[in-house]
């Protein structure tokens, strides 16, 4: 029989255990400092799989522009991408190759590429007084590297025979175009350009049989890329190249004004040109007179512009160059690396800047 003593004793000690059972409840152990961070974390560590749905769902993109349009082509008088939507480039033209060949490099393309917003660039390899004919290797690799540099940033590039007597160099012309079509035929960047400025010479009688046989060269290598085609009188005369075009395909025709002399008349000679299925680019242009110089037309610019806009007509202005006249959009002493500074613009240099950063 127990006791009083021993019956307080059992008593005292199931009370104590249903004390220590209600205050674990209400005060449940707690890991040590840091372990609750590390369990946390352990909980929402993805898996593999799900580090592998992340990646496909979230591609890292390496698109540039050449990438997105690809392979362009010509149907009736619109320039045309990869995906048959009309595409207008817009760029710069460089100075002749022999006279202002610092700016023929990577750095250059690049700072255009990116600070600029130009999608195509001209090489303008001079032929006579110092050029192609008397130098052609040194000349061929200033355009190779404006090639490849172009091709790195994904812009296209438009290779220009920039001689104003195209048709009494017809040999070396085709000479040289078929090795550039044999060399760089099977990328989408490039653009062939056989005649600079024709000046007053026929178009069915001088310059139809040159631009044929130069295109049969290049065609021989490369069936697909685009060919620009100079015009009569400096690339004005595009009504004589409607009324008897070339019979290829993937031909436009050479167009160039500056805007202080070349107004309403030469528009209305491309609107009819335009009119007749003829397809056009705009591959030299500038803000000044014919002469390069005097004065620079704003006026006059933003028209062009506009009327290139509505006919989706691409272009190029002439030109990154620092010589000492108003159409140069650089002011003397500029480099390469330069090109990204506000300050290094003259007052054609920044009225065009500003029209290729503003997005069409």
């Amino acid at each position: 029989m127990k006791t009083r003593y021993q019956i307080s004793l059992l008593l005292f000690h199931f009370l104590f255990m249903i004390s220590c059972s209600v205050a674990q409840e209400n005060n449940p152990v707690t890991p040590e400092s840091g372990e609750e961070e590390q369990i946390t974390e352990e909980e929402n560590f993805p898996t593999e799989e799900e580090e592998e749905e992340e990646e496909e769902e979230e591609p890292v993109s390496n698109e540039n522009f050449v990438s997105q349009h690809g392979q362009l082509h010509i149907e009736g008088n619109k320039l045309l991408d990869k995906n048959n939507n009309e595409i207008q480039l817009r760029g710069m033209s460089l100075f002749w190759s022999q006279w202002e060949p610092e700016f023929y490099n990577q750095e250059t393309i690049k700072n255009l590429t990116e600070d600029w917003n130009i999608n195509v660039i001209r090489a303008a390899m001079g032929i006579e007084n110092g050029g192609y004919l008397e130098n052609p290797e040194e000349e061929k690799q200033k355009v190779y590297d404006v090639i490849d540099a172009a091709i790195d940033m994904g812009i296209y590039v438009i290779v220009d025979w920039h001689d104003h007597h195209a048709h009494e160099h017809q040999e070396a012309s085709v000479q040289f175009f078929t090795e550039l079509a044999e060399r760089y035929g099977n990328t989408p960047n490039l653009l062939y350009e056989t005649f600079n400025e024709p000046m007053e010479v026929s178009w069915s009688e001088v310059l139809k049989p040159y631009h044929t046989a130069v295109i049969t060269a290049i065609r021989a290598k490369d069936p697909d890329n685009v060919i620009i085609c100079g015009t009569p009188r400096w690339s004005q005369r595009v009504d004589l190249a409607a009324n008897d075009p070339l019979n290829f395909e993937n031909i436009a025709y050479t167009l160039h004004y500056y805007a202080a002399t070349h107004k309403a008349d030469l528009r209305a000679l491309a609107q009819e040109a335009i009119n007749k299925e003829l397809p056009i680019f705009i591959t030299e242009f500038g803000t000044t007179k014919a002469n390069g110089d005097e004065i620079v037309d704003k006026e006059e610019s933003v028209i062009w512009w506009d009327f290139a806009k509505e006919n989706n007509l691409s272009w190029c202005n002439w030109s990154i160059a620092d010589k000492d006249e108003k159409s140069a959009a650089l002011l003397p002493g500029t480099s390469p690396e330069d090109l990204k500074k506000q300050e290094i613009l003259t007052e054609s240099g920044k009225l065009v800047k500003e029209r290729l950063k503003q997005q069409e």
